[in-house]
């Protein structure tokens, strides 16, 4: 009889394989229910106790003396996670998304080596504005993923992501549970303004700068 563990690693290798295929296609991708409702809810709890906390921190746009926080544009705060010091959920998360990762290389050759993430928290009636995930000096962000940690959450909750692909935008609910992948530097995007706190886990698959590298 197959055990509960090798179902489930069965079920996110399949997930995982979809969602590369979609992302093959598309440049985006979604998947309602990454991983396990427990550690989701879990990735919730720990980020709201955090942000009632005081941890997180406005998030800033642009790098080094150009880095700053633009609340016209960009409202979230974060809390970046420490890959030493993770707790359960959170390295049941990490452990997600690199099996993820070594899907997406062995099937699309993108050559991801390291995960970076982060909590945000967009409190009611913030956003963020039309923007693509890689800065204009550096290339090593190569895939924007997105946990949603909001139970209950509703189409009238607002809070969407909007992907501008193609001729008409894609918008997904950011519903606890829900993963959406897209490709980094091709995919514009943006958060629309929510009634409710909007939790998320937000990350990037890196891979090696080609600056210097390709003509």
């Amino acid at each position: 009889m197959m055990s509960s563990l090798t179902m489930r690693n069965e079920l996110d290798g399949y997930a995982s394989e979809l969602l590369a295929e979609q992302l093959a296609a598309e440049g985006w991708a979604v998947t309602e229910s990454f991983l396990p409702a427990s550690v989701v809810a879990a990735l919730r709890a720990e980020a709201d106790a955090l942000w009632q906390g005081g941890k997180f921190r406005q998030a800033a746009i642009g790098r080094g003396n150009d880095a700053g926080a633009r609340p016209a544009t960009r409202g979230d705060q974060i809390l970046w996670l420490d890959e030493r010091s993770l707790t359960v959920a959170q390295d049941e998360y990490w452990q997600a998304m690199d099996a993820l990762r070594l899907v997406l290389n062995r099937t699309l050759f993108l050559g991801l080596q390291n995960l970076e993430a982060h909590f945000a928290v967009y409190p009611p009636a913030t956003f963020y504005r039309k923007h693509v995930d890689r800065f204009a000096d550096a290339d090593e962000r190569a895939i924007s993923c997105s946990l949603y940690l909001n139970p209950d959450w509703q189409c009238d909750d607002g809070g969407w992501l909007r992907l501008y692909a193609g001729e008409t935008p894609v918008e997904i609910l950011p519903r606890a549970g829900t993963l959406a992948v897209f490709r980094s530097e091709t995919m514009p995007h943006e958060v629309l303004p929510a009634v409710r706190t909007r939790f998320s886990l937000t990350g990037w698959f890196r891979r090696r700068s080609l600056r210097g590298i390709l003509p």
